[in-house]
């Protein structure tokens, strides 16, 4: 349980960084993201969540 409210933790730490220093290039970002079809935002979703599982796996000690 600690390890999951460790992974929310730092998840949030960055999103609130990211929105505190650049809401503009957020704005750009999700104009991008709406400018892609639906087949390469679920690609970026899936490549996304597999380099999230190895992040995860190596950090565990891989």
């Amino acid at each position: 349980m600690s390890f999951a409210l460790l992974a929310l933790g730092l998840v949030l730490v960055v999103e609130g960084l990211v929105l505190a220093l650049a809401p503009g290039r957020i704005e750009d970002a999700l104009r991008l993201m709406a400018s892609l079809g639906l087949d390469q935002r679920r690609m970026i979703g899936l490549a996304a969540l597999a380099l999230g599982v190895v992040l995860v796996w190596l950090a565990r000690g891989g």
